[in-house]
């Protein structure tokens, strides 16, 4: 089997294939040891790897799930890593046709890895030719139409699949069925948020002192991601106003200028909670009637925006529709019918 011809940082900048840019590849963990945060996730992944190299067979099929930024697609790499495999990366709406599918995995070398990013968008003719490839890595494909079809089956080496999806109530049950390790991946704390920011700068040679790092984690949304961006911004912003060191006040006005308060919520989470509060008296009020109140995307809502504000407290979700909660009325900037108190929005 051939290997990568080189390991760590390097191999990763070989193994990603996609619109993956250079600098966001080199901020990557390279390792299981590297990787913060997520530890039941890393120990299921752990014990999977270990087993499978240490009997030279591939990896059994992963479904990584869990709301954006998290570290899908770096737990893949990592994954192919750790097994000196390539990884081959795709996205469920790239692969229309059986035939696309077919050119990706007829490509693959004995136990290389294909991730399949937004996996539950597959085109469902797709996804049942997908059945047989990952049960018994074989697939068959139709060659013309009418009396002349035909069908021709292509071998194809054992691989492992690893699929990432934000929604996976949208998988279907076979599909779903198919993977050996189906988990989770969950909103970090803010202690691995600052080991990440921590991280981030030291390979960008930023000079932060520890009450930036924690100004920054406390404002990144739970989200690896997230904290990178608010990190390179950060850097930006210190090398123009604050020769280049980021302490509390250069990271919090930094953030201001972003318009991403101390508590995490940005410009759209603060239109949201103040139009439920003026126009809808705290609610029940349903999602499609919000995204046209603050004119953005319904689906942008529900995917960004609202998980954050329903973990974090601030609404919730009912047969009804959504409610501002007491912390949500806390800071929407409008008194509540009660009279409770609040503090304006920034």
């Amino acid at each position: 089997m051939p290997e990568p011809e080189s390991k760590g940082a390097d191999y990763l900048k070989e193994a990603v294939t996609g619109p993956l840019q250079e600098r966001d590849a080199a901020l990557r963990p390279i390792s299981f040891d590297d990787f913060t945060g997520q530890r039941k996730t890393l120990e299921r992944l752990k014990v999977m790897v270990g087993a499978a190299a240490g009997r030279g067979d591939s990896l059994n099929h992963v479904l990584l799930s869990g709301p954006p930024g998290l570290g899908k697609t770096t737990l893949a790499l990592i994954i192919g890593n750790e097994l000196e495999r390539e990884v081959r990366i795709s996205s469920g709406p790239v692969i229309e046709r059986p035939g696309d599918l077919a050119g990706l995995l007829t490509n693959l070398q004995e136990g290389d890895v294909l991730f399949v990013d937004e996996i539950h968008r597959l085109n469902k003719t797709v996804e049942e030719y997908l059945y047989s490839a990952m049960e018994d890595f074989r697939i068959d494909v139709m060659i013309d139409q009418g009396p002349n079809a035909r069908s021709v089956r292509l071998e194809i080496p054992p691989f492992t699949l690893i699929g990432a999806t934000t929604r996976v109530g949208l998988l279907t049950a076979p599909l779903r069925s198919r993977f050996t390790l189906q988990t989770r991946l969950d909103y970090y704390d803010r202690a691995d948020l600052a080991k990440i920011v921590r991280r981030t700068c030291k390979l960008l040679e930023v000079s932060i002192d520890e009450k930036g790092t924690e100004e920054i984690a406390g404002r990144a949304r739970g989200t690896p991601r997230i904290v990178n961006n608010l990190v390179h911004f950060t850097r930006d912003f210190a090398d123009q106003r604050a020769e280049g060191v980021i302490d509390a006040e250069v990271a919090s006005e930094a953030l201001e200028l972003l318009a991403i308060d101390s508590n995490g919520l940005d410009e759209m989470d603060k239109r949201v909670l103040r139009c439920m509060g003026e126009s809808y008296n705290g609610g029940p009020v349903g999602l499609g009637t919000i995204a046209v109140a603050v004119n953005e995307e319904e689906h942008t809502l529900e995917e960004v925006h609202e998980p954050f504000l329903i973990q974090e407290g601030y609404l919730k979700r009912t047969p009804q529709g959504r409610v501002l909660t007491e912390r949500g009325w806390n800071v929407s900037g409008v008194a509540s019918p009660d009279g409770a108190g609040q503090m304006d929005l920034i």
